[in-house]
């Protein structure tokens, strides 16, 4: 599963990707089999996802294309006609929600489109091929768990903590990482939850997280549920002068958030990340497999669970292996 695409699909994606676009990527001497891959952001996790597409199409020497819907319900289901009219074999694919994105996919999919999901469940799934996908709710729970040590230790078992999140992007997903946390923090009876808002770009997250702070001055912790939320309220802590004293912590992981666990700052205190290479990897080369009539890795039909990453700023050793696989991932 050698990864060595990545920094060719990387510069592809930032200067070639256009919402709602399907984008070609050229490869030479493949069979007659064509596939795409579908995301819905243009971040490092999204970048990610789509490397492992393209490295496990590559392998297999099919055709790939890929295409991002820039969190556009309508432009999705276009992405997905348009590979239907141009007799794609199968779709890998990050839907943008459980319940809205199934009637365009099980439409495909009646058209003899193969589907794999890749970062997503669907309300409806009776039709995929596989899936691989992060347990969101487990996700929140694992920094949860490094949360709850941390009051514990540090802040003698209580705090006041402010949420963000990303309900008005993905409430499912949104609602899951959250209450994945709090299921665990608030066994703690000193925990105490007094604001919690929308706020997953990054400078929005600054803006927000800076007045939560001036409106409730007894906040000491910060869970953000997503990368955005996450680097946006480390710095909106460091920016009003409360390093120290105010604490964040988050979901996803990408190398700036590693940097900032290492900081000398010591505001980000943990992150769980998702694998999204690995289920970008994992769902087309099974996709691939079952339209070439091969066995799968996993039970046709079935999504499997690719396990998140606990990032800690205890654990210093974790966080350079980290940034040392995203840069294997890079060459």
């Amino acid at each position: 599963m050698k990864k060595r695409l990545l920094s060719v699909l990387l510069s592809a994606v930032m200067i070639g990707t256009i919402a709602g676009t399907a984008m070609p990527v050229m490869a030479d001497d493949k069979e007659d089999i064509r596939v795409a891959g579908v995301v819905y952001l243009e971040d490092q996790f999204m970048k990610l996802m789509l490397a492992g597409y393209e490295a496990a199409a590559d392998e297999a020497g099919v055709d790939y294309v890929y295409g991002n819907c820039s969190n556009d319900q309508a432009k999705e289901t276009e992405l997905i006609n348009s590979y239907v009219a141009q007799n794609i074999n199968g779709i890998a694919i990050a839907p943008l929600s459980e319940k809205s994105s199934v009637a365009s996919l099980k439409a495909a999919s009646e058209k003899g489109v193969k589907i794999a999901l890749t970062d997503g469940t669907l309300e409806d799934s009776d039709f995929i091929t596989v899936g691989y996908t992060s347990d969101q709710y487990q996700l929140g729970q694992s920094t949860g768990e490094a949360a709850k040590k941390f009051i514990e230790d540090e802040l003698g078992g209580e705090a006041k903590i402010a949420v963000v999140q990303f309900k008005s992007l993905l409430p499912e997903k949104s609602s899951q990482r959250v209450n994945g946390f709090l299921d665990v923090v608030e066994k703690l009876d000193g925990v105490e939850v007094v604001a919690d808002q929308d706020a997953w770009v990054q400078d929005d997250a600054v803006s927000v997280v800076s007045d939560i702070l001036t409106a409730n001055p007894d906040v000491n912790l910060i869970y953000a549920a997503n990368e955005g939320g996450t680097v946006g309220a480390t710095m909106a802590v460091k920016n009003v002068g409360k390093a120290g004293s105010v604490y964040t912590f988050g979901i996803d992981a990408n190398e700036q958030l590693a940097n900032m666990l290492l900081s000398d700052d010591n505001i980000l205190q943990a992150t769980t990340g998702q694998d999204s290479y690995t289920m970008g990897y994992n769902s087309m080369k099974d996709l691939i497999s079952s339209i070439k009539g091969e066995e799968t890795s996993i039970e046709e039909g079935t999504t499997e669970y690719v396990d998140g990453m606990l990032l800690e700023r205890s654990d210093e050793d974790g966080i350079n292996d980290y940034l040392e696989r995203l840069s294997e991932l890079s060459k």
